[in-house]
């Protein structure tokens, strides 16, 4: 087995002749789908059996961002729109039992359709918690505005995923909700104290430790480690990530063409692997940056072999029984509600 640890995209809605071509070389362990590769579900399907014919693994995984709200890869006209995080926690504000019920099913539902097209992991729940005067990059995509809420409907959100066969990611480790900058053009610094992060920002990692996928934050806290951010910080890796918050979990990179690292894309995956990642992450599909993480990634061996395969371990099972039209009927219900 010669899988190396990263993760690529693709350019466009069929795979190239030339990505085709580095996908059978470099053999990356997964691949993510993004708007510029989703035309219609037969064109997905297609994509997805060809970027998985490429590396010769039926099982090898391919992820996207399905959240709902803003964070929406498949959409309209072939697929439903979903509410963002924020929506769930609006649910009954005197009924948590609700907003978990449909919390659950909302991700049921968009497993069923990410399954039916062979997507087989969402970056989904976001387990951050906002705080007042960050940044709106994470905003409504939070299921509330205190550990406690997040930590409920992001569980719940998983467990939607998990029976209906695929594998979540929760993120962004160790908490995104503080940061003042939109890590995709710079990079946020947090100046709040350890005892603060842990409190607040650390506190649902601590209580989903038994998820599969975990995602990290391109953010630097200035209590931990002053001079890097979590993906390339080993302190926060260690001491943090894998001691305090106790995940042992597969761990792999926010997407490393954002503008809050910086570095050759080369150095970028090297800092990432030495830091304690599992898993590189890169989205954009361009060639050249691709070919500059595989070199650098490392054959997927040891500790992060054991994680990748635990992870896959979890969906092996049919997918909990479900009628899409009642669970729609009953999702939109709820919804209407709060309209």
């Amino acid at each position: 087995m010669n899988t190396r640890a990263f993760i690529a995209g693709c350019s466009g809605t069929e795979l190239t002749l030339d990505e085709a071509s580095f996908f059978k070389e470099a053999d990356p362990w997964g691949f993510i789908l993004f708007r510029r590769n989703v035309e219609s579900p037969e064109q997905v399907r297609a994509l997805c059996a060809a970027l998985r014919d490429a590396v010769g693994r039926s099982d090898a995984p391919i992820l996207i961002d399905q959240e709902g709200g803003r964070v929406q890869r498949l959409g309209p006209p072939h697929w439903p729109k979903y509410p963002s995080g924020r929506t769930y926690g609006r649910l009954h504000a005197n009924d948590p039992l609700v907003q978990r019920e449909i919390a659950r099913l909302g991700a049921r539902l968009i497993a069923h359709d990410l399954r039916s097209v062979g997507i087989t992991v969402d970056c989904l729940p976001v387990l951050d918690v906002p705080s007042p005067g960050a940044h709106d990059v994470i905003g409504d995509r939070a299921y509330g505005p205190t550990p406690s809420q997040v930590a409920i409907l992001g569980r719940a959100a998983a467990e939607g995923l998990l029976a209906g066969g695929v594998l979540p990611v929760v993120k962004h480790m160790p908490g995104h909700g503080r940061a003042g900058a939109d890590s995709h053009l710079a990079l946020p610094v947090v100046d709040a104290s350890r005892d603060e992060l842990e409190r607040h920002d650390f506190a649902p990692f601590r209580m989903l430790t038994d998820m599969p996928l975990a995602m990290t934050a391109h953010v630097v806290y200035t209590a931990l480690d002053p001079e890097r951010p979590a993906t390339t910080s080993p302190v926060v890796m260690q001491d943090i990530i894998r001691g305090h918050i106790g995940y042992d979990g597969l761990v792999m990179t926010d997407d490393l063409s954002m503008h809050a690292l910086s570095g050759s894309f080369r150095d970028r995956t090297e800092a990432a692997f030495a830091a304690g990642c599992d898993m590189a992450l890169h989205c954009n599909g361009n060639m050249e940056e691709m070919r500059a993480v595989a070199e650098a990634a490392p054959i997927l061996g040891g500790e992060a072999l054991r994680r990748a395969n635990a992870a896959l371990a979890r969906i092996t099972h049919d997918p909990e029984p479900l009628d899409p039209v009642d669970a729609r009927s009953r999702l939109d219900s709820a919804l209407a509600m709060i309209a």
